[in-house]
């Protein structure tokens, strides 16, 4: 499902030359929930910006779901990412002026899923947002907004989750919840990548691909073992 070839991705900030990663090659299945842990700047985020094609490779190759992105123009990137990839944001990037309804609602169509009104719905209330789909995300606290994100990439059906801090934002118990959901979203056979700095998340992946100054140090199962979600603690 995600192929990546030797890739490597350098800022150059004047005189200075940043690796952010520095020749990574990796291959993940269909269906694997997949955990990228390292410390801040060891080049996750910059990772997933590769994968869903928000950002381009200095080197190297990547091909997901069968189409190299690295070769794709801006039209055939935008397709994908649309078709493709349902990217929850560290930030959120939700429309400010739009509801928590109509900010998933907006992605369901953009996808042109039908019943787009129905599907954001359900997709609010298995995120425990129900009672607040009709407030703007002014309205909302830092933990509810990261939901209204995570039902935005949710409702999209498509087939690669990619998760920047998940849970970040949330409190433990939401947090566990986020976690179920994106497991179930792995048992049905959806491909889940998820960053986070948080080692005990890891213990509930089927592999874990630790990253430090943009390098893969390990990559396996968890090291003790995959974990229940109910064991988990933070």
């Amino acid at each position: 499902m995600i192929t990546l070839e030797n890739v490597v991705k350098r800022y150059e900030m004047g005189p200075v030359s940043v690796v952010a990663l520095g020749g990574v090659s990796l291959h993940i299945d269909a269906g694997e929930f997949v955990v990228v842990l390292g410390p801040s700047g060891s080049g996750k985020s910059t990772l997933l910006n590769m994968i869903s094609a928000l950002d381009t490779p200095t080197e190297g190759r990547i091909v997901v779901n069968g189409q190299d992105v690295t070769q794709a123009g801006q039209s055939a990137k935008f397709t994908f990412r649309r078709e493709t990839v349902g990217f929850i944001f560290q930030t959120f990037n939700l429309f400010p002026t739009l509801t928590a309804l109509e900010n998933v609602q907006f992605a369901v169509d953009l996808r042109g899923r039908r019943g787009a009104n129905g599907v954001a719905a359900e997709v609010l209330e298995s995120v425990g947002l129900e009672p607040r789909m009709h407030h703007f995300p002014h309205e909302l606290s830092g933990g509810e907004q990261q939901r209204v994100a995570i039902a935005r990439a949710l409702a999209t059906g498509n087939p690669i989750l990619l998760a920047d801090e998940p849970t970040g934002e949330l409190d433990f118990r939401t947090g566990i919840q986020i976690l179920q959901l994106l497991e179930a979203q792995a048992h049905a056979g959806k491909t889940v990548l998820v960053v986070t700095h948080n080692r005990e998340i890891s213990r509930v992946a089927d592999r874990v691909i630790e990253l430090s100054s943009g390098q893969i140090e390990a990559d396996g199962p968890p090291r003790n073992g995959k974990a229940d979600i109910a064991d988990l603690h933070w």
